[in-house]
């Protein structure tokens, strides 16, 4: 139970409530984990059709250098490490399972050759995780699917 002091002040009353967390300037917004099409064939426009997606909620760019996008399963092939990037204020970047070339608004989980080109979002359920560059947890969203082929965060 919160407890709120009530201090009378010239008449006013002046509330005061327990400190709540910042959000982070960095959020995830949206993961497609099960890309349109039946059956999921494994293709490039396939994997590419699942991704998640990052936003930056604050009114200064922020480098994504070294900042890391991850799965539940933890393993090595389902880590995505930032190079050089920059998330301008307001801005949106989607993160493709697949290949293709990188640009301003997508970048592709497969591009620099990490890992195995395959599916990296579980269809049942995960949580994809954002941390920064120096390890620390900025985000996770998790899902289940009882939901629609995709969760917003």
């Amino acid at each position: 139970m919160k407890r709120v002091l009530a201090v009378a002040l010239l008449g006013t009353a002046v509330f005061a409530q327990p400190a709540q967390a910042k959000a982070p300037a960095v959020q995830i917004t949206k993961i497609f984990y099960d890309s349109p099409g039946s059956p999921d064939n494994g293709a490039n426009g396939s994997v590419n059709g699942e991704w998640i997606q990052l936003r930056n909620f604050s009114k200064k760019a922020v480098s994504l250098k070294g900042w890391t996008v991850r799965d539940e399963t933890r393993r090595a092939d389902h880590v995505y490490t930032f190079g050089v990037f920059t998330l301008k204020p307001g801005k949106t970047v989607t993160l493709r399972s697949g290949k293709g070339k990188d640009t301003a608004t997508t970048r592709y989980w497969q591009r620099s050759g990490q890992g195995t080109f395959t599916y990296i979002w579980n269809q049942t359920s995960d949580t994809g995780y954002l941390h920064n560059a120096s390890g620390k947890l900025v985000d996770s969203c998790s899902y289940d699917s009882s939901r629609d082929d995709y969760v917003i965060c």
